[in-house]
């Protein structure tokens, strides 16, 4: 399904892929056509050397390593596409539309995991746009649990050019870390990068939603990946630590489970600072407090 912002694709949701077990946005570009997720499938020339992970790093994405004991994040279980719930909502202001997952073992079992609700909307600002996804997951005849992975949550793989490692990139999150180095493991309130993409200077960051259980961790790589997990208590603090225990967030049967995230997508002006506090503080209000 593509989505257009005054005519111009901004982004592609895929709903159903044979090599990609799960749904995902791809090809997410600016209001001005910079494309800022590396392309999928990746280009072996443009994106030599960037090429990994080709069917986990889509280019924006929820999935959960640990999900009932089930590996969706890479692949090992799959999330089913069960239908669209309301009819598509297009307007001047924005867009919406809402989709119902079924979180299915491989292993061919007949009661899934959970069942995930998501409401995403498109809200067009002057200096670019926010994809806001809020998801509900339940399950009414058993109990499930989210374990404790740092491949958990809601996550983007950048464009070549925009990475640190193979471009002019730079990873910046709220609490004034920088790079991998500054931000893998960390708190905090949002992550971005910026950094420019044919000729242009561009940003995405990721926003987890007020209203989740806990703040998120931030898994990155310079190599070019973002990631909000909320569930990654002790991968992401002390996976070396004995004593720790790994976390386990238990969903009771028949109770909902809530997780909001919101991703900012803008053009900025040649050599201006990303003005991701603001876009935060914007994000809040599109997000809710619930």
């Amino acid at each position: 399904m593509e989505i257009l912002i005054g005519g111009q694709p901004i982004a592609t949701y895929v709903f159903e892929d044979s090599a990609i077990p799960r749904p995902y946005f791809c090809q997410i570009k600016t209001l001005e056509g910079v494309q800022i997720t590396r392309p999928n499938p990746p280009d072996p020339i443009i994106n030599k050397d960037n090429d990994d992970h080709e069917k986990l790093h889509p280019g924006l994405w929820l999935a959960f390593g640990d999900l009932g004991g089930k590996d969706f994040w890479r692949n090992k279980a799959r999330v089913h596409h069960v239908k669209f719930i309301e009819p598509f909502v297009e307007g001047s202001d924005g867009g919406r539309f809402v989709v119902l997952n079924s979180y299915e073992a491989a292993d061919g079992q007949a009661l899934p995991v959970c069942e995930e609700t998501c409401t995403y909307s498109i809200h067009a600002v002057p200096s670019g746009y926010f994809l806001i996804a809020k998801s509900e997951f339940r399950l009414d005849k058993a109990d499930f649990a989210f374990g404790d992975q740092e491949e958990m949550g809601f996550g983007v793989r950048l464009n070549t050019p925009l990475t640190v490692k193979f471009g002019s990139g730079k990873i910046l999150n709220s609490e004034g870390g920088e790079n991998e180095k500054g931000t893998w493991g960390k708190q905090a309130k949002w992550c971005a990068a910026t950094g420019t993409v044919e000729g242009k200077t561009v940003s995405v960051a990721l926003i987890p939603g007020p209203g989740n259980f806990r703040p998120s961790w931030f898994h990155t790589r310079d190599y070019g990946l973002m990631v909000a997990n909320p569930f990654g208590k002790k991968s992401m603090t002390g996976p070396e630590d004995a004593a720790m225990a790994p976390d386990a967030n238990l969903v009771r049967k028949g109770e909902v489970f809530k997780l909001g995230f919101g991703v900012w997508v803008s053009d900025t002006k040649p050599g201006a600072v990303p003005e991701a506090q603001a876009a935060y503080e914007k994000c809040l209000t599109l997000l809710g407090q619930d």
